[in-house]
């Protein structure tokens, strides 16, 4: 299955490029995405199409947060039917809840997770797709929207303590910082959002659980057509994506994190000509370059990331991959790990 996503995420792709002196529609066009499109909030289109269009405006208009631009821009009414639900919900908890259950309907690329460690909460956002390469610019979108949401369900009260991205610091961070307004970690092993569980739990001023509710059913309805069109392979990869990282991808967690025991979920990928195992391996080829080219990472940091105890273990799989040792990988990208 293509993943897909709604033409709402590109709805201020026109004012940022032409801001920075592009010609949208001929960017567009080659990405196989025609202004028709735009107008229409429920079409889809294919996620691949819209990072490359992302990262091809990023580069010609020499413009390295072009994401963020985008994300600036957007509102919360943008979510489209599910803005209505959202807006209703009790707590930012209760409405990024919400967003994770019924985010297939907005972008079935996306993936977020809440983790809660003591008294801080991580939100970790993923965009998945069949492309190899990771995209700056998909990401900081993302990652920018779910800043902009909490901000707007708390009518700008939110105050996260940090946010986090894989990739490295652009050379100008007046942007980053304008828009999250908090401490910036790049080169880290998330993207996403650091807040306290207090700023989790703080009451949505607009919050209306008759009209919420009213919401959910009119909303479930398309979330169910969503999901028989939907791919379980591409599903439990997105899981795996974010939970590898937390050491916490077994088949056990992903099973529970899709509401069926282990047994339904190997009968399905059996079905699917694929298994569990087949998913980590291709998930920990995609990774495992993102972290060998970020230098803050050491080859034991990359090793323990991907799951494995021992290190030995993971350059006998890395070899097996590529060909290479991940030190020899290193050297020929000319990437130095730390001491």
């Amino acid at each position: 299955m293509v993943p897909l996503a709604h033409t709402a995420v590109l709805k201020n792709y026109l004012d940022v490029s032409r801001r920075l002196n592009l010609n949208p529609y001929q960017l567009l066009s080659s990405a196989e995405i025609y202004p028709a499109h735009l107008n229409d909030y429920k079409q889809r289109i294919p996620v691949d199409n819209a990072i490359r269009l992302l990262e091809k405006s990023a580069e010609l208009s020499g413009c390295d947060v072009f994401g963020l631009y985008m994300a600036e821009e957007r509102q919360l009414a943008d979510f489209g039917e599910l803005s209505l639900l959202l807006s209703y919900q009790h707590t930012l908890r209760d409405a990024l809840q919400t967003i994770v259950r019924y985010r297939n309907l907005i972008n079935n690329a996306l993936e977020i997770c809440l983790e809660e460690v003591g008294n801080i909460v991580i939100i970790r956002i993923e965009v998945i797709s069949d492309i190899s390469d990771y995209s700056r610019q998909s990401i900081e979108l993302a990652v920018g929207i779910t800043h902009r949401f909490c901000a707007a369900l708390l009518s700008q009260k939110w105050k996260p303590l940090s946010v986090h991205f894989n990739h490295s610091a652009p050379k100008d961070l007046s942007v980053h910082q304008r828009i999250f307004g908090c401490n910036l970690e790049f080169g880290s092993e998330f993207n996403g959002i650091v807040c306290t569980i207090a700023e989790l739990d703080k009451t949505n001023p607009q919050s209306n659980t008759a009209m919420a509710d009213h919401a959910q059913r009119y909303l479930d309805i398309d979330l169910l057509h969503n999901e028989n069109e939907s791919s379980i392979i591409f599903d439990i990869r997105k899981s795996i994506y974010l939970l590898l990282p937390m050491g916490r991808a077994t088949i056990a967690q992903v099973s529970h994190t899709h509401g069926v025991n282990v047994r339904t979920l190997q009968r399905r990928l059996e079905a699917a000509n694929t298994s569990f195992s087949t998913l980590i391996n291709d998930v920990r080829r995609v990774l495992v370059l993102r972290y060998l080219r970020n230098p803050n990472y050491s080859l034991s940091q990359v090793s323990d990331i991907l799951g494995y105890a021992m290190p030995s273990s993971f350059t006998r799989w890395f070899i097996s991959q590529f060909g290479v040792s991940p030190t020899s990988w290193r050297n020929s990208h000319r990437i130095t790990q730390p001491a």
